[in-house]
């Protein structure tokens, strides 16, 4: 529990200004729409006749000019990437801080096993993104609440509660890096969310390779089918719940025949 404490004293800068700042883009990005409302229907139109850059923004889907559509797309992009970029960020410090910052040594001589250390900063790792989604997930309900739009709030549930689960599998895998890595590989991080997000976006553009689906976090997680109730398959979720526990099974073994910098 002390260490749980300390690392959520330690990165409670980080967190309040991530939520911050992504909770104020997305509610000022809601807050736009009825401004824009008039003008969404011609976007809209627009990316109906743009093929293949539709499928990709999911606007084959669901319309970009109704509120919903809007949460979907343009809100779903900049929470999604935004949200995906600070979990990996977590994970891929939460042990590697240590051996850069010349602090290892004092912390795995306390009472407690590497294991135990281990498990107690993913625990963090998790708070921290409950707080992170709970906060802005609130201030986005709160922003369509306002425009008094018609929103379905199960599907918005579902979303959120799936983009949690999408932040975790990637806090998880950028864990594990954190785990094999010396120094804080924070670049590497963001490099695979933009490649994982990447990936998305090539599978719904290009047939041959749907098989890449099962790779990214980014396909279950995406908002335009969600809202526009798209059949889930559930694979995803028990994929999604492997790469997790593989990643903490695999960040417990090499943590504890690591050599430890001091």
């Amino acid at each position: 529990m002390i260490i749980l404490l300390h690392e959520l004293r330690q990165n409670r800068k980080t967190l309040l200004i991530w939520t911050l700042v992504l909770g104020f883009i997305c509610y000022g990005s809601i807050g736009l729409y009825q401004s824009v409302e008039n003008q969404l229907t011609g976007v809209a139109d627009l990316y109906a006749n743009m093929g293949d850059v539709t499928k990709a923004l999911g606007m084959d889907k669901i319309s970009i000019a109704t509120l919903e559509g809007y949460y979907a797309t343009e809100i779903g992009l900049m929470f999604g990437l935004g949200s995906g970029m600070f979990a990996s960020m977590l994970g891929v410090t939460s042990l590697s801080k240590e051996e850069e910052g010349q602090t290892s040594e004092f912390l795995y001589t306390l009472p407690y096993k590497r294991s135990t250390i281990l498990l107690w900063k993913y625990l963090s790792v998790v708070l921290q993104l409950l707080i992170f989604n709970s906060i802005i997930s609130c201030w986005n309900g709160l922003g369509i609440w306002q425009l008094g739009g018609d929103v379905s709030f199960h599907s918005f549930f579902i979303y959120h509660l799936l983009v949690l689960l999408m932040q975790l599998e990637l806090a998880s895998i950028s864990f594990l890096l954190s785990a094999i890595s010396s120094k804080k590989q924070i670049g590497l991080a963001m490099g695979l969310v933009l490649i994982l997000y990447s990936i998305d976006m090539i599978v719904r553009i290009i047939s041959k390779v749907e098989f890449l689906k099962f790779i990214t976090p980014y396909y279950y997680a995406n908002g335009a089918d969600v809202f526009s109730h798209t059949t889930f398959d559930t694979f995803f979720l028990v994929k999604a719940c492997a790469v997790i526990i593989v990643s903490l099974l695999l960040s417990v073994l090499v943590l504890d025949r690591k050599d430890l910098g001091a």
